[in-house]
């Protein structure tokens, strides 16, 4: 073999010296395979992704009564959790999370966050949040836990993790119920930014809240961990195991309440023409109004007497959140997915329409028929999509969602889709980390980058070049090349990761969209995406097991992908160094000797040539004609008959196949490319031809498999070639563009001509304020156009940052 692929060089004029470069690596090789990285598989993961033959899981179920206090904005609650215990393994304790302890007055949180004053200055809104963090008495009180008798259990609380130490030890196929009763105090989301708490509205004196982490819940034991118990700081949401739930929710009488799950008493605590609307719902080509805009302004001054209990349930789910104001605007849409019905719906303020009334609901179904399409059916009766202040954030089956429009009901490009994009967002996560179980608190990655690639192509769904915040490659280019210093591989704890959005959101978002359009291909790659949300759907997946189905199901070798995207901060920058064209010599002494001749009439003449055509007015041979002999008349270009015979001679000893390929008129050029920046990634090469004609070829990663730094790549074409560019639609998120083209090629880039010393006034108006203004106007008929794309950046989620959000904006979770 060895002797085979020596003379293919040969033949190519490459000598065994360029080989031998070739085959040189400096550092790690970058197309070793994933060993020590992940873990051994077992008979619980299998080496191919899957579950295996002994897989398991722990099963919690819960029984909650909880009232809310409107008046003190606070809960009250107890409950019974019954834990079955599904592992080989005997249990001599049981770890609860205590996820509210977050905001409690000793919180490691608050103590471990960092912040710094930049250039002496610090907001008064700056100095009120972290005053309201610092005074707010969060966390949970608890006053009892039982077992299922009543008597006390011991238990040992240690920050957002509450250890139960049971009697008798709990072996496995066994069960225990046990009680816990518990309060805490709500947190005003606009002072204190988590992940739920209340809205206040001055202009009608209501509360509007959004409840979740709202009871002490198992933590989860799997056989990749055992109990999950990293505490959780902020960034690293929630590991939970599932269950089924029976949720009964005490309210003022005149609130609207809802929740995950089935309502399960419609008829004690709705109103006969609710339940009539509910009904008409079902089969609905667009939402209809539980209750209307009118109903509920009206609600928002009635301030009746007396509670209601809502009672909810929910089967085989990880976690359950509820919503109630009397402010609630509720409509509903019933759709049919995979033959189950799924009901549709949405609670809102007046504050958020039109936008909400318009979009919500629709949004809603549209993402759960999109996101089935492309990972598994859903399965649950019921979706939702809250309005309140939380940018976003996500529960089975309801999310809470922000975007809301101006006071007079206008609303911008950015405040539009980015409100789409947040509700696409929220409720995707049903199927990441909901359904398909990944351990959040490790892995954010897991979830969000896996939804936030979803999401993008449900976004690309709704409308036609849908301004995607993420997803697309060029996207991510200026995160990639920053500071390595400023980055952290994909692969690191939820609490570590730097510049979070980006690393945990966008780009693995990034690397999946290049793995279905340009390294595997949109058949191959769904094919195994869908494999690994049917296998995991349910269950709890660790990294390893997405790893190795998506190899597994596809036949593609990715461990260098995996290894390079996730694990390494290395960014995609391919430089094409330098093109040399060559052309066989046919050894036809008329063709060839035409050409030199032609090259030598297209040589620009030395400088000292051209000076010396008029500064040297003879030379010594013109003076003396005598010193010229038969060099000084002959013409080396000239064709004689013995260059014809030589050449016929020549030619005789060919086969028809090599005197066609001779004669062919192919070129040959040879692309010199190097991997500037580390991440060894397809070449996708751009060929534009003479006769305007253009060609696109991409070449496997595996180029760089014998030398990850530099390559080179010949290509033979019958036509000329005027100019070669690499990745030219930007689909490889490569971050230098202006070494990918040869001949070199200029990257434009503008930038701002302003007038010094102009103060800020008033913020701009929105699109739809100026169109009224100029419609107000007279003489005016022309309307200012849209926000681009590029332009809408006002509103879109933002999990970069973690201060507080004012009421609208749209920080996804």
């Amino acid at each position: 073999m060895r002797s085979l692929l020596l003379a293919g060089c040969l033949a190519l004029g490459l000598a065994p010296s360029a080989l031998r470069a070739q085959s040189t690596n400096s550092g790690t090789d970058k197309f070793a395979q994933l060993g020590p990285e992940l873990p051994t598989p077992n008979s619980y993961r299998t080496a191919s992704g899957a579950p295996g033959p002994q897989y398991w899981q722990q099963r919690a179920d819960y029984n909650i009564k909880v009232t809310l206090d409107d008046q003190k904005q606070a809960i009250t609650g107890s409950e019974t959790i019954t834990y079955t215990n599904l592992s080989p393994d005997v249990l001599t304790y049981l770890w609860v999370q205590l996820d509210q302890n977050i905001l409690a007055k000793n919180s490691i949180t608050a103590a471990t966050n960092v912040g710094q004053i930049t250039s002496g200055r610090l907001g008064f809104q700056d100095v009120d949040n972290q005053l309201a963090v610092a005074e707010f008495d969060g966390g949970y009180k608890i006053a009892a836990v039982t077992d299922a008798s009543g008597k006390p259990l011991k238990y040992t609380i240690n920050h957002t993790m509450m250890r139960i130490d049971l009697p008798r030890p709990l072996g496995p196929k066994q069960a225990i119920s046990f009680g816990v009763k518990w309060s805490y105090n709500i947190n005003d989301q606009l002072k204190i930014s988590e992940r739920s708490g209340y809205e206040y509205f001055p202009e009608d004196k209501n509360y509007l809240y959004e409840i979740a982490q709202f009871y002490p819940r198992m933590a989860v034991y799997s056989d990749a961990t055992g109990w999950q118990n990293k505490q959780f700081l902020g960034n690293g949401e929630f590991t939970l195991p599932f269950g089924d739930y029976r949720v009964s929710i005490t309210a003022p009488a005149d609130h609207v309440v809802g929740a995950t799950g089935t309502l399960q008493n419609a008829a004690q605590v709705l109103s006969a023409t609710q339940v009539r609307r509910l009904g008409q719902a079902k089969g609905a080509k667009k939402p209809v109004l539980i209750v209307s805009q009118e109903e509920a302004t009206k609600n928002e001054s009635s301030r009746a007497t007396g509670t209601k209990t809502w009672t909810y349930a929910a089967k085989n789910v990880r976690d359950f959140a509820w919503c109630s104001s009397r402010k609630f605007i509720w409509d509903a849409m019933e759709i049919t997915q995979s033959g189950k019905p799924v009901l549709c719906m949405s609670y809102y303020p007046k504050e958020g329409n039109p936008l909400w009334g318009k979009y919500s609901t629709e949004v809603v179904a549209h993402t759960i028929k999109t996101y089935s399409k492309f990972t598994i059916p859903y399965a649950y009766p019921v979706a939702i999509s809250v309005h309140g202040p939380v940018g976003g954030m996500e529960y089975p089956m309801l999310c809470f969602n922000g975007g809301r429009p101006e006071k007079d009901g206008t609303y911008s490009a950015d405040r539009k889709y980015g409100m789409i994009s947040v509700i696409i967002h929220e409720v995707g996560h049903n199927f990441f980390p909901m359904i398909v179980n990944s351990d959040e608190r490790q892995w954010t990655w897991m979830d969000e980058g896996l939804n936030t690639f979803v999401q993008y192509l449900t976004e690309q769904e709704w409308e036609r070049n849908y301004p995607s915040r993420r997803g697309e490659p060029r996207n991510m280019v200026d995160y990639m090349r920053t500071d390595k210093t400023l980055q952290t591989p994909i692969m690191t704890n939820s609490e570590s990761v730097l510049q979070f959005g980006n690393n945990a959101y966008g780009k693995p978002a990034t690397a999946l969209n290049i793995l279905r359009e340009t390294v595997m291909g949109r058949e191959l790659f769904d094919y195994a995406f869908k494999t690994y949300a049917t296998r995991w759907a349910y269950k709890h997946p660790e990294p390893a097991d997405f790893f190795r189905t998506m190899e597994d199901a596809s036949a593609v070798d990715l461990d260098w992908f995996w290894r390079g995207w996730f694990y390494t901060t290395d960014r995609v920058d391919i430089s094409l160094d330098a093109v040399k064209a060559y052309k066989p010599n046919t050894k036809n002494p008329g063709l060839e000797n035409a050409r030199l001749q032609n090259e030598r009439q297209g040589q620009v003449p030395s400088i000292s040539a051209q000076r010396n055509a008029t500064d040297l007015k003879s030379t010594l041979v013109d003076e003396k004609p005598d010193l010229k002999d038969f060099y000084n008349n002959y013409d080396p270009l000239a064709v004689t008959e013995a260059d014809k015979q030589r050449y016929f001679q020549y030619l005789s000893t060919l086969t028809p196949q090599q005197q066609q390929r001779l004669n062919g008129n192919l070129n040959f050029y040879e692309l010199n490319l190097h991997n500037v920046g580390g991440l060894v990634m397809p070449v996708v090469i751009q060929m534009t031809y003479d006769d305007g004609a253009q060609e696109l070829t991409t070449i496997p990663a595996e180029i760089w498999r014998k030398n990850n730094e530099q390559v080179s790549k010949i290509i033979i074409t019958p036509k000329n070639v005027v100019s070669f560019v690499v990745d030219p639609y930007q689909q490889t998120a490569d971050t230098d563009l202006s070494n990918n083209s040869f001949p070199r090629q200029a990257a434009p880039t503008r930038f701002e001509l302003f007038q010094q010393g102009v103060a800020g006034g008033r913020p701009p108006l929105n699109p739809m304020q100026q169109a009224a203004t100029t419609q107000a106007t007279p003489g005016t008929t022309n309307a200012p156009a849209p926000a681009s794309p590029l332009e809408r950046r006002e509103n879109k989620p933002n999990p970069d940052a973690r201060p507080a959000r004012p009421a609208g904006t749209n920080g996804t979770r």
